[in-house]
């Protein structure tokens, strides 16, 4: 069974940083996409970034792109979320997701493992 375990939120003024991170276990890390999503409240779950099981090929939604890097370790089975330039729209509960083998997805659907979600808080 795969496990997806987050760190790394927190309450941030605007304009600061924070990194997430995710530990995952139960299959080889190395061969599935990775990604991270996330859910304000009221709102359905929203794609972030994505990274291939590689580390080669990067996604980004237009929200976050040019402020997030999203980067893997595969030797740490971790993957993370460099957050830069935050903004109080940026404020949700991020989940780290594990994708199917050697697909890499922009959509909910196509991840099926789940981390329990870490809380972003965005102050302004």
């Amino acid at each position: 069974q795969v496990q997806l375990v987050e760190s790394g939120g927190g309450l941030v003024q605007a304009g600061g940083s924070l990194r997430l991170s995710c530990v995952a276990s139960g299959r080889t890390f190395s061969d599935y996409p990775m990604a991270w999503f996330r859910q304000a409240p009221g709102k359905e779950r929203e794609f972030v970034s994505a990274i291939s099981w590689s580390g080669s090929r990067l996604y980004y939604s237009d929200s976050v792109k040019g402020r997030f890097t999203i980067s893997r370790d595969n030797a740490k089975n971790t993957v993370y979320l460099q957050m830069n330039s935050l903004k109080p729209e940026d404020t949700a509960v991020y989940y780290c997701a594990a994708g199917r083998w050697r697909t890499l997805a922009t959509i909910t659907g196509q991840y099926d493992y789940w981390g329990q979600g870490t809380q972003v808080t965005v102050s302004s």
